[in-house]
C-alpha cells in the first residue's frame, strides 16, 4: 500500500471514529409525534392513548431515554376530524420532523392519513383494535385485528347461545369489513345471519333497530357501534327489554360501556378484547397503579391506552436495536421476527410479515351488575391472516388494505 493509499486510509478511519463517537454523544430528542382525539365524538375512548404515551416517555426519559437521547412528544388534538389528521400528519412529518408518528383511532382517520404517511416515506403506529387487512411497510400495528377477536368470539357464542345471529355496526370501513369478517365465520361454523344493519356515525336512536332485531329472533347480536352517540343503543335496548346476548370486538375495551351505563344495560355482554384495567395479574395490576398516580382523574384505562404505552416501549426497543431512528434500519430489525415485549396483557410481538402484533385474547363477560368476569383466554393469538393473503412486508410494500373476500382459502388459491 503506498503512502497516499495509507494516508487516505487512515483519514477514513478518524472520520469513522469521530462519525462513531458523534453518534455516540448525541443527546438531540428523539421526537413522536402523537396525533389523536382528545375532543370530539372519538375522545372519550383515546385520551387514554396520550395518557398511555405520556406514562412511557415519562417513565423512559427517568431511566435516561432511548440509546440516551430522551423522548420529545410533539402532541396535536385532530378532534375526531379526518381532515385535522391529513393536516398535522403533513406537519408533523414535513415541519416538526419527527421520527415517527402514534396516530389515530378510527379507521377513517388511519386510511385519511396513510397515503401522507407512505407519501413522506414515514413511520406510524396504528394502536387500536381494527377490522384488520393494512399491508403497509410504513405502519405498525399494536391493535387487534379480527382473525385475533372474531375467530375466538364468534365460535364460542354459537356453541353457549346458538347459531342466529344479527349484527349491528357503525356505517364506515371498520363497521362494514368488520361485519364481512362476523359473516364468513358465522358461515364457517354452521350459522345463520338472520340481520344485519350499518348505522351512520351520529345516529342515537335505534327504536326500529330494536323492532327489526325482535322480529329477526337471533340467538345473539353482534355489536360493532362505535363512539359516543352510537352507544346510546345499549340502554335503548335494556328499555324495550331486549335481553339478548351480545358479542362485541369493540364494547367495553375501548368505550367502557360497563362504567358508564346503568346496570344491567350491558349485562350478558361479551367482548374479546386484549386488555382492559380488570385483568388481573402483577404486571397489570402494577401498571394500573402507576396509571393512576399519574392521571388520578383517568376514569378507565382501556385496551387502546395500553396499545399506546406498550407502542413506546416496542419503538424504543426497535431503535436501540437498529441503532438509529432510520426506517429501514428499524425495518431490519422488526424482519428478524423476535420485537418482543412482556407487557401487562402478556407478552407480545410483532409479526415481521404484516407488522401487526401478537396478543393475549382476553373473553370478557360482562355480569348483571356490570363487574366483569374472564370465562376464557387464548394466550399468543397471532396475527395470521395478512400471511395466509400474501402479505409480506420482508419482500414488498403494496401499501394496500386487503378484505376477507381476498381470502386465498375462499378463493381456492
Amino acid at each position: 500500500m503506498d503512502k497516499h493509499a495509507a494516508s487516505a486510509l487512515a483519514a477514513l478511519g478518524t472520520l469513522f471514529a469521530l462519525s462513531t463517537a458523534t453518534l455516540a454523544e448525541d443527546k438531540t430528542p428523539i421526537k413522536i409525534g402523537v396525533l389523536e382525539d382528545q375532543s370530539g365524538d372519538f375522545a372519550l375512548a383515546t385520551i387514554g392513548k396520550v395518557h398511555g404515551i405520556q406514562l412511557a416517555t415519562k417513565e423512559i426519559n427517568a431511566k435516561g431515554g432511548i440509546d440516551g437521547r430522551p423522548i420529545k412528544l410533539v402532541i396535536y388534538d385532530t378532534q375526531s376530524d379526518n381532515r385535522r389528521y391529513q393536516e398535522f400528519m403533513r406537519r408533523v412529518l414535513q415541519r416538526d420532523k419527527v421520527d415517527v408518528v402514534f396516530a389515530g383511532f378510527s379507521s377513517a382517520s388511519r386510511e385519511a392519513y396513510r397515503p401522507i404517511v407512505d407519501q413522506f416515506k414515514g413511520l406510524a403506529f396504528y394502536n387500536n383494535q381494527y377490522e384488520g387487512g393494512v399491508c403497509d411497510a410504513n405502519m405498525i400495528v399494536t391493535g387487534a385485528v379480527p382473525e385475533q377477536q372474531f375467530s375466538t368470539l364468534l365460535p364460542y357464542m354459537m356453541k353457549k347461545f346458538g347459531k342466529k345471529v344479527y349484527t349491528i355496526a357503525a356505517d364506515y370501513n371498520f363497521g362494514q369489513i368488520s361485519a364481512e369478517w362476523v359473516r364468513d365465520i358465522v358461515k364457517e361454523n354452521g350459522g345463520q345471519m338472520v340481520g344485519e344493519e350499518f348505522i351512520p356515525l351520529g345516529v342515537s336512536q335505534f327504536s326500529q333497530t330494536i323492532q327489526n332485531i325482535q322480529k329477526a329472533k337471533p340467538d345473539f347480536v353482534v355489536t360493532l357501534l362505535v363512539g359516543t352517540a352510537q352507544s346510546s343503543y345499549y340502554e335503548q335496548a335494556l328499555s324495550a327489554n331486549l335481553k339478548l346476548p351480545m358479542a362485541s370486538s369493540v364494547n367495553v375495551g375501548q368505550g367502557y360501556e360497563h362504567k358508564r351505563f346503568k346496570a344491567p344495560s350491558l349485562a350478558n355482554m361479551y367482548v374479546t378484547t386484549n386488555w382492559i384495567e380488570e385483568v388481573d395479574n402483577p404486571k397489570s395490576k402494577d401498571l394500573v397503579k402507576r396509571w393512576h398516580a399519574m392521571f388520578p382523574d383517568e376514569p378507565y384505562i382501556n385496551q387502546e391506552a395500553e396499545n399506546s404505552y406498550d407502542a413506546v416501549y416496542l419503538y424504543k426497543e426497535m431503535v436501540e436495536r437498529a441503532g438509529s431512528t432510520n426506517h429501514d434500519a428499524i425495518r431490519k430489525v422488526i424482519a428478524k421476527g423476535d420485537v418482543c415485549l412482556d407487557a401487562p396483557e402478556g407478552k407480545v410481538c410483532i409479526d415481521p410479515k404484516s407488522q401487526h402484533m401478537s396478543h393475549t385474547i382476553y373473553l370478557a363477560k360482562v355480569n348483571e351488575d356490570h363487574s366483569i368476569s374472564f370465562p376464557k383466554i387464548w394466550q399468543d393469538v397471532k396475527p395470521y391472516w395478512l400471511g395466509q393473503v400474501g402479505c409480506d412486508l420482508t419482500k414488498s410494500n403494496p401499501e394496500a388494505q386487503y378484505t376477507p373476500s381476498q381470502n386465498p382459502k375462499k378463493d381456492g388459491k
